[in-house]
């Protein structure tokens, strides 16, 4: 039985105590060791005398159960990583997964960490210029990816100069393959029992996740192999995993919190993990957590809210009595969440607050804490949080005020560059804060409450969407003569994306013509990128110097004042 006692200490003793090196003592590592993520989450398990406890539970669309021990992964992750150095892949290339929540997916994240590798996760779901955008930006040498994704892989490769292997992890022989393709199967490939992990040290370069902004192309975040650190003691404190505990993210790793929390802090405590490629409904959900008897869950509120519509009643026809702990991640919580969580399960959702740059938690709700429905909590133990002024960047004194999170650099898993992008990953540090983009205020007690973005970008079920990617997608229509897009209140995904749209010369409003601007986006980017309102507009508010003015449309949506239009060009 899980021992009741939350594995942090009361949170104001924590804070007087806490130092990175006791993560570092927990893990038996010290500074100028090498350090690989794969090997720890795997190797270093099987030493601790974990080799044939299970570490994933992995249950497909038709129900199929995978279960894999640490050995099982660990064997797997090296004839993964040995297959990629036959590849001729070398330490420090990137190696895209483009797959969906199988275990080739998991595995092979830690499999090319283990040769030296950079791993670099995207959507399945992304449409091919998503697609192209990101490897081309990274130059990426490699991409596993499944039969039922290739097409969108090879639609641009004439484009990818540098991408020298496609990987299939389902082919079947059926067809043959093309250009680039090689076909690998990990449960049928010969199993490399030893294998001699890269030596990486704690700056060597790990994972490369791309975030969305409101200008130009997605950057890349480039985190390193000493972000474990942070990793494991917060996966270990704010979602308080214990050696028997079954734990389930629900997050894709082509987001951070699948990689950080859904691959490396859970494996890196040798814990056991679920999880689920069957798609979500409320019934497979609760099915799924009855099944396996998850005692920790650590989901995202669009998630929630969409729990919260089907309401009580579903819960009631399934034992969910292991559950004991429950975390929220993503977009902040809102406080009618808490509480109707504690209505149906019995448990509060503790909100959690992060971002891709971030790569760890840094302000969360934790364990014995006392949770005020709707705040984000307070900074983790060893972080220095405040709230900084919007238009100096220094720290404001009064409570209340609202102003930008701001971090004080130097935990571990912060990002260290973005990828050949070294202006804009300057422009995050001001005045020796990193500066987060959200604004906040702070209450009499600590308690951090989340305001909104600083920028344009849309949060859309969790995921940050950049409107400048979507509005140069839609300019590529031949209807479209200008676009702009914005974010637009939503009772579940938070916001969606709204696009404004002034067609050419010789094409009429239509229902027809909505449909197919949006199906178009959908198929260039992704489903979440896709606008799911189209407003046609004669012409759209710009500056003067021809700047288009997006606050004066996403004020009209949120019902917000529209401020100084003196730059305006034309009316609304």
């Amino acid at each position: 039985m899980t021992d009741k006692l939350p594995n942090m200490k009361p949170y104001e003793e924590e804070v007087k105590e806490f130092s990175w090196d006791l993560s570092k003592e927990e893990l038996n590592y010290k500074d100028g060791d090498t350090i690989n993520i794969g090997e720890y989450c795997t190797d270093r398990i099987c030493k601790l005398g974990k080799a044939d406890k299970t570490a994933l539970i992995w249950e497909g669309h038709s129900a199929e159960v995978k279960r894999y021990t640490f050995d099982d992964m660990r064997v797997l992750t090296n004839t993964i990583a040995k297959f990629l150095q036959d590849l001729k892949i070398n330490a420090g290339d990137r190696v895209c997964l483009f797959m969906d929540k199988v275990p080739e997916l998991y595995f092979g994240v830690l499999g090319i960490l283990k040769m030296g590798g950079i791993a670099q996760p995207l959507f399945s779901a992304f449409g091919g210029e998503s697609l192209l955008t990101r490897l081309d930006d990274a130059q990426t040498s490699a991409i596993f990816t499944q039969k039922k994704h290739v097409a969108k892989v090879r639609k641009i490769l004439n484009d990818l100069p540098s991408l020298k292997h496609i990987i299939i992890v389902d082919d079947d022989g059926s067809k043959p393959l093309r250009e680039r393709e090689i076909a690998f199967n990990m449960e049928k490939a010969e199993k490399v029992e030893n294998f001699d992990v890269y030596p990486s040290k704690a700056e060597t370069p790990s994972i490369l996740h791309y975030t969305s902004g409101t200008t130009g192309k997605p950057k890349g975040a480039q985190h390193v192999h000493y972000s474990l650190i942070s990793q494991y003691i917060t996966t270990k404190y704010v979602l308080d995993l214990k050696d028997d505990d079954i734990y389930w993210c629900t997050a894709d790793p082509g987001w951070v919190t699948g990689t950080s929390y859904g691959i490396i802090g859970p494996w890196a405590n040798g814990v056991t993990q679920c999880v689920s490629d069957s798609g979500f409904t409320a019934e497979n959900w609760y099915k799924f957590i009855e099944k396996h008897k998850i005692t920790v869950w650590y989901s995202a509120p669009t998630a929630i809210r969409a729990l919260m519509k089907d309401g009580t009643e579903t819960v009631k026809k399934h034992d969910l009595s292991s559950l004991r702990h429950l975390c929220s991640v993503g977009e902040p919580l809102n406080a009618e969440a808490v509480i109707w969580s504690e209505e149906a399960f019995g448990l509060p959702f503790h909100d959690t607050y992060w971002q891709t740059e971030t790569g760890s938690m840094v302000i969360n709700n934790y364990p014995g804490m006392k949770i005020k429905p709707g705040s984000m909590g307070k900074p983790f133990p060893g972080m220095t949080a405040t709230i900084v002024d919007l238009k100096t960047y220094e720290p404001l004194d009064k409570q209340g005020t609202v102003g930008m999170i701001a971090l004080k650099p130097g935990w571990p898993a912060m990002m260290r560059t973005y990828w050949n992008n070294k202006k804009a990953y300057d422009s995050k540090f001001v005045n020796g804060w990193y500066l987060s983009g959200d604004r906040s205020s702070i209450d009499e007690d600590g308690y951090y409450w989340f305001v909104g973005r600083d920028d344009d970008v849309i949060n859309t079920a969790g995921h940050l969407v950049g409107p400048f990617e979507i509005e140069s997608a839609l300019l590529e229509h031949n209807a479209i003569a200008e676009s702009a897009v914005v974010g637009k209140p939503d009772p579940v995904n938070m916001e969606v994306v709204k696009a404004f749209i002034a067609l050419n010369p010789g094409y009429e409003p239509s229902k027809m013509l909505e449909l197919e601007i949006m199906n178009f986006v959908r198929k260039k980017l992704s489903a979440l990128a896709m606008p799911q309102e189209i407003e046609f507009v004669d012409s759209l508010p710009k500056t003067r110097s021809g700047k288009i003015m997006r606050r004066v449309l996403r004020a009209k949506e949120w019902g917000e004042e529209i401020g100084d239009i003196s730059t305006l060009e034309n009316d609304l």
